[in-house]
């Protein structure tokens, strides 16, 4: 009797990760496209109860919001790298279990570098000196910003979701200082420096941070999947006591991921301020370091995959600033529309990586 009253106490159900009958990548692309086809259809009826107009003239003017112009599609292709640049350095830690929430800190400090760099001796030494010099600033500048949580971490075991998280507005608070150090109109905004950025390829601004990018994805690509140090990433991240047993050092990895983290941080930077605003602000990363971890998660830390998450993304967002605009609706309908957009995505993650097992019951209704 006992017994059968701890059966019946059962769950009707549990859930249970997919684990070795994980699902083809295929079906994981057609369940993740019927998630985006039933989030647009749930935004076209709560567009037509809110607002009143055309879905579908909505869903075009977000459209023409991204490519309408040729001006928009270099805006689209811009936001698209400096997002995924932030993704690509985010990513090796999180294969490794660690959590770096330090990413908007780390690319400002880049940036800081980078215009310190432009402001000090730029015009006093040649050009290509002055770019070399800005790169390798904003790369040092970015790892050691990294550096610094990690060697806690490695060393005292901190909490380094808390610590790089701290380490962002330490970063902000040092732009705001020495922003307002250089503006000596005291106005807090530093003068644009567009004589001393990276070089224009022909006449499209962004060009060379689309390169950049692209070549940092395939880089960091191969990185993680066939290099020495990508192998030992991914056995630190599942787990730290067989790295030790295999004889990694898991101290060694945890620094030397965060240098590499910090430095393509720094990278953001660098096209932030050297080859975009040429100026600096203390919202120059405008929140890119949150949305990157979203990115990387998404796309499952495969680089690649990056690419879609990303173009996702910023996609949404200024598809749906345009839609603010045409329509002069407010932009919390707009934020809306995203939100549960990323809800239906995020949310079939779920059902590509766990699966419900119902309990199963035997002739006379009981449970096994």
């Amino acid at each position: 009797m006992n017994k059968t009253e701890k059966i019946k106490r059962e769950p009707l159900f549990h859930i249970v990760n997919r684990g070795r009958d994980a699902i083809p990548w295929w079906k994981g692309m057609l369940i993740r496209a019927a998630a985006i086809v039933f989030a647009l259809a749930v935004c076209a009826v709560i567009m037509v109860i809110l607002t009143k107009e055309n879905p579908i003239e909505i869903y075009k003017t977000m459209f023409d919001g991204a490519f309408g112009t040729e001006r928009r599609k270099w805006k689209l292709l811009q936001e698209i790298a400096v997002l995924l640049c932030i993704s690509l350095a985010v990513t090796p830690a999180f294969k490794m279990q660690f959590w770096n929430i330090g990413a908007e800190g780390q690319a400002l400090v880049g940036g800081l570098a980078t215009a310190a760099c432009m402001f000090y001796i730029g015009g006093k030494v040649p050009q290509g000196m002055l770019i070399i010099i800005m790169v390798a600033a904003s790369i040092v500048a970015g790892a050691i910003w990294a550096l610094i949580p990690a060697v806690f971490k490695a060393v005292w075991n901190t909490n380094e979701t808390l610590f790089t998280l701290m380490m962002n507005y330490i970063a902000i608070q040092l732009v705001d200082v020495f922003v307002n150090i250089w503006a000596k109109n005291g106005s807090a905004v530093l003068s644009p420096m567009s004589e001393y950025g990276l070089p224009i390829i022909g006449d499209k601004k962004y060009l060379l941070n689309v390169i950049i990018v692209a070549a940092l994805t395939v880089g960091m690509y191969i990185y993680l999947k066939y290099s020495k140090q990508g192998y030992e990433i991914s056995v630190v991240g599942q787990s730290e006591k067989t790295a030790k047993y295999i004889g990694i050092s898991v101290k060694k990895v945890i620094i030397r991921t965060m240098l590499v983290s910090g430095a393509v941080c720094g990278i953001a930077g660098l096209i932030l301020v050297g080859g975009t605003n040429h100026n600096i602000n203390t919202n120059t990363v405008g929140g890119n370091g949150f949305t990157a971890i979203m990115v990387s998660w998404l796309a499952k830390f495969n680089p690649i995959f990056m690419i879609l998450t990303a173009f996702m993304i910023v996609f949404l967002d200024l598809g749906a600033s345009h839609v603010t605009a045409m329509f002069r609706i407010s932009s919390d309908i707009c934020d809306i529309m995203i939100g549960i957009i990323l809800f239906f995505i995020i949310g079939c993650e779920f059902f590509i990586n766990y699966k419900l097992k119902f309990r199963s019951f035997g002739k006379g209704g009981e449970a096994k």
